[in-house]
């Protein structure tokens, strides 16, 4: 193979918040057994840019750092897998993927809450309920 056969690497993509959220199940089926589909968080961010936000997709690219026909490819990758798993009842997983968080962001491994340390704020515990249980989610 070539240099120039080989394709380029995928540029990671800025999500300036995590999910809140760790998946969705579908309510009235047994849910703990079916399949799952991984939602990553740059097409999380993508949906929420678009659809939550209301930004035209060249105005969305720019906050993620990426081409206008690379969000519209994420966009779009989204929303097929949202769909499927709607129309068949499958469980959305967030994952993290090809995204680079735009601060450092941290889980509450106790309470589960999601939040960011300002700087000059290092207490290392959780604002939510004091823990000092915590991880860095931007892995």
């Amino acid at each position: 193979m070539k240099i120039t056969d080989m394709p380029r690497r995928a540029r990671l993509r800025k999500v300036v918040e995590p999910p809140r959220f760790k998946g969705y199940r579908p309510y009235g089926v047994n849910a703990k057994k079916r399949d799952s589909i991984d939602l990553h968080y740059d097409e999380y961010e993508a949906i929420k840019l678009a659809d939550y936000d209301f930004m035209k997709h060249d105005e969305a690219a720019k906050v993620m750092g990426i081409s206008r026909p690379t969000f519209a490819r994420i966009y779009e990758s989204a929303r097929r897998k949202i769909a499927e798993a709607l129309v068949e009842t499958k469980n959305i997983n967030t994952v993290y993927g090809n995204a680079i968080m735009d601060k450092d962001w941290f889980v509450c491994k106790k309470c589960h809450a999601r939040f960011n340390i300002p700087k000059g704020m290092e207490s290392g515990k959780c604002p939510a309920c004091k823990s000092d249980n915590i991880e860095l989610l931007n892995q």
